[in-house]
This record gives structure tokens, C-alpha cells and sequence, in this order.
């Protein structure tokens, strides 16, 4: 196996572009962490230090959306501690467990998704811009308790393309408008990322360098994201992400492999 390369000036740039990149696609919907555990690997980290090391850049990245979310008073605080409790136990289990199913399925259950969540924005465009008040007032019942906790294992296992299951959540089963939903989404992962992080951090699997260089452009791309996302409204931000969506669906479908694009195959 390709041993971990020195961190030069070329790397640092690749890492802190690249990042850039991750942190803007990460804030605004999800599926940038393909482009960064590509680029981990083909610089020679395992998958497991890849997937650690992944942790860092997220931490930071979501902490620089979510202050800037809460500073615009787009965040119910109080509904996001409740449903990070959740998110939080399932991303632990998922961080310590080590599951036998093919990551192949996992991708394509994606793009199954994705696909349908594309379908509902283009076709269905009031419910994520409008947001339901009734599904809002509504408190949390077992069902959701248990879809949140299926998401944070999912979550700390693998992490790409959690936004997305978020995001479906937060609309379809919270009620929220899909900037109000980004914005909850990203508070949310910074509450219980830190937990998984510990996890690859207790097993030695992080890649510190890497990690925090990385970081330096998640954290400038996720402040534009952030910023992008409350000042051009919300139709605007539906039409930005399907065509994320529809970008990644064609990737997790397996019709083409973003990764190819840094030479590095999975």
C-alpha cells in the first residue's frame, strides 16, 4: 500500500482548493466528501485514515455554516438539540460498527434518493420552498426518533451523502423550508461530528496534517455557501441544488464516477 506522502506546497494547495470546493457543495447539500476521501486515498492514506481524517474538515466546515446560520437566526436551536441527541447516538454506533454490507449498494440506494429527491424539487416545488407549519407544529414521534438514528449511524460509518438524507428528513418529515432545512442540516452535523471524530481519532486513524490544511478550504467555502444560501432566497437555492442533485445522482447510479476526475478509483 502507497505510504502517506510529505506534505509539500503542491499538496497544501491541492488540499486547500480542494477543500474549498467540499466545503461550498457540503454546506449548500451534500456529496463533496467523495471528492475529498478520493483525494485522501490517492495520496496514500487507507480508508479508514481517509474516512478519520475526512472528520476534521467537516467539523470546521459546519461550525463556520452554522455560526453563521444561527447569527442569522435561521436555526431552531432548540428542535436541533433534540434531534442531534439522536443523530449523535446513531453516529457512534455507526463510527464503532463495522458493517458486511458492499459500500456498492450503499451507493446506489443513494442515487435511488437523490434521484427522487430531484424529482420532488422540480415537480413538487411548494413543498420545499413553502416548508409545511403543520408538520412543524407537530411534535417528534418514534418514526422520526428512529430515522434520525438510522441517519447518524449512516452518518458515522460512511458520511457521504448525508446532507441529502437530511435534507429529505428535515423537509419531508420536519416541515422545513429547504433553506431552513440547510441551514438545521449543517448545525446538525457539527453537533455530532466531534463524536465520531474521537472514534478514528481513539483507533489512530487521522491524518492530522492533512486534515487540518484540508479544513483551511472547507472553512472559506462553507462561508460563502452559508452566505450564498440566506441572501439569494430560497428559489434560487432549489434550482442550485438539483443541479447538484442531479450531478450526483449520475454518480451514485454508477453512470459516471466523479472520482475518476482525480485519477483515483474507490
Amino acid at each position: 500500500m502507497q505510504k502517506n506522502r510529505t506534505m509539500t506546497w503542491t499538496i497544501a494547495f491541492l488540499l486547500m482548493g480542494s477543500g474549498l470546493l467540499v466545503g461550498f457543495i457540503n454546506t449548500l447539500a451534500g456529496g463533496g466528501s467523495v471528492i475529498s476521501l478520493s483525494l485522501f486515498m490517492f495520496l496514500g492514506m487507507p480508508p479508514a485514515m481517509a474516512n478519520g481524517t475526512n472528520r476534521i474538515p467537516i467539523l470546521f466546515q459546519t461550525l463556520t455554516s452554522s455560526v453563521y446560520y444561527i447569527k442569522h437566526k435561521m436555526v431552531d436551536v432548540k428542535k436541533a438539540l433534540s434531534l442531534g441527541v439522536f443523530l449523535g447516538i446513531g453516529s457512534v454506533l455507526g463510527a464503532l460498527f463495522a458493517v458486511g454490507v458492499e459500500q456498492i449498494i450503499f451507493e446506489r440506494a443513494i442515487g435511488l434518493v437523490l434521484f427522487l429527491m430531484m424529482l420532488m424539487m422540480i415537480f413538487k416545488p411548494q413543498l420545499w420552498e413553502n416548508g409545511s407549519p403543520k408538520l412543524l407544529a407537530k411534535k417528534l414521534n418514534w418514526k422520526t426518533v428512529l430515522v434520525f438514528l438510522a441517519i447518524g449511524f449512516y452518518g458515522g460509518f460512511i458520511y457521504v451523502g448525508l446532507g441529502y438524507l437530511l435534507l429529505a428528513a428535515l423537509v419531508g418529515m420536519i416541515g422545513f423550508d429547504l433553506i431552513k432545512a440547510t441551514a438545521l442540516k449543517n448545525v446538525l452535523v457539527f453537533i455530532f461530528i466531534p463524536f465520531t471524530l474521537i472514534v478514528f481519532m481513539w483507533n489512530g486513524n487521522v491524518n492530522y496534517a492533512y486534515g487540518f490544511v484540508h479544513a483551511i478550504g472547507n472553512v472559506i467555502g462553507a462561508f460563502f455557501a452559508s452566505r450564498l444560501s440566506v441572501h439569494k432566497g430560497v428559489g434560487f437555492m432549489r434550482w442550485l441544488m438539483i443541479i447538484i442533485l442531479a450531478i450526483f445522482t449520475v454518480h451514485y447510479s454508477g453512470l459516471f464516477d466523479l472520482r475518476t476526475l482525480f485519477d483515483f478509483k474507490l
